[in-house]
């Protein structure tokens, strides 16, 4: 939804709310900053209007902004976090999959933001010499694709594995299965996409038995990284597969709020930022530069 052409008239605080109902319904979320840029009104009405909107039930207030109105165990369908943020996403995906080397093993949990790296992943020069586990079905796919493609033109193919299980809503397999898969194997890197994020609680889901599977994942990895943009920030999930202190890596599409900057200072956590200008990353917190290793907590 576009903001209203006619800036002479100060807007009404109903018209403010539908503009921004609209951009969370079409993007997950939206930042206080951006509707205060896009309506030419102030912090304070802002936060007065997304105030009223989380009082009528139509949104949940997370840090800077708003996020569509959910339960922590409401797990919602794989489509709809499909189309929600995807430039954000894509620009995720491509700074996360720059860390991976040739020869290297992956993990990728299930999710829109890790089929985003699953993407950047197939189009790495050196994607024939990787190894990639997930249970996500689209990543799968996309790699599967990819692989597929480099084998009908007479070049090497990378190896995918599907860990098995029962599908989800998010188009994730879990359960025992997923997880007995996953217990005996070690990977140079899991990417793990989240419902939600606290600096003080780690990543969350709402799905229980996607928590047990993205946790035998977590400790399957030599580095954990976390790969969420900035709408999952203080999103609550039914059960943390990640605590904090064992994330090495944060990489995300906005600056991080104060909380989490001291959180990735106590734990030695890198954040990385996808700069949307230049389509590359900035380090702003951690102690180690970009394309290294953190190793497990």
């Amino acid at each position: 939804m576009a903001p209203p052409q006619d800036t002479t008239t100060p807007l009404l605080a109903r018209q403010r709310q539908d503009y921004i109902l609209a951009r969370v319904t079409e993007h997950g979320g939206v930042r206080v900053a951006e509707v205060v840029e896009a309506l030419g009104v102030s912090e304070m009405t802002v936060r007065r209007d997304i105030t009223e909107l989380v009082a009528r039930g139509l949104v949940d207030r997370v840090h800077g902004g708003a996020v569509a109105a959910a339960g922590a165990a409401h797990e919602p369908l794989f489509q709809t976090k499909a189309g929600q943020r995807t430039g954000e996403k894509e620009r995720i995906g491509a700074l996360a999959a720059a860390r991976v080397r040739p020869g290297d093993s992956v993990a990728l949990t299930a999710g829109s933001t890790t089929l985003a790296v699953a993407r950047a992943l197939a189009a790495l020069p050196h994607l024939a010499t990787l190894t990639v586990i997930t249970n996500s079905l689209p990543a799968a796919q996309v790699l599967q694709e990819a692989a597929e493609q480099a084998r009908g033109e007479g070049r090497p193919a990378p190896t995918i594995i599907l860990t098995g299980g029962e599908r989800t809503r998010s188009d994730a397999l879990v359960g025992p299965i997923a997880v007995d898969a996953l217990r005996t194997l070690r990977v140079e890197w899991a990417f793990l996409g989240a419902h939600g994020f606290d600096p003080e609680i780690g990543l969350m889901t709402p799905n229980l038995a996607e928590a047990a599977t993205n946790a035998a994942m977590v400790a399957a990895a030599r580095t954990p990284v976390a790969v969420l943009d900035a709408a999952k920030w203080g999103v609550l999930g039914l059960r943390t597969f990640c605590p904090v202190e064992q994330l090495a890596v944060l990489v995300t599409d906005a600056e991080p709020d104060a909380a989490t900057r001291a959180a990735a200072e106590r734990h030695g956590i890198v954040v990385e930022v996808a700069d949307e200008a230049a389509g590359a990353g900035t380090v702003t917190a951690g102690a180690s530069p970009a394309g290294t290793e953190g190793g497990q907590r």
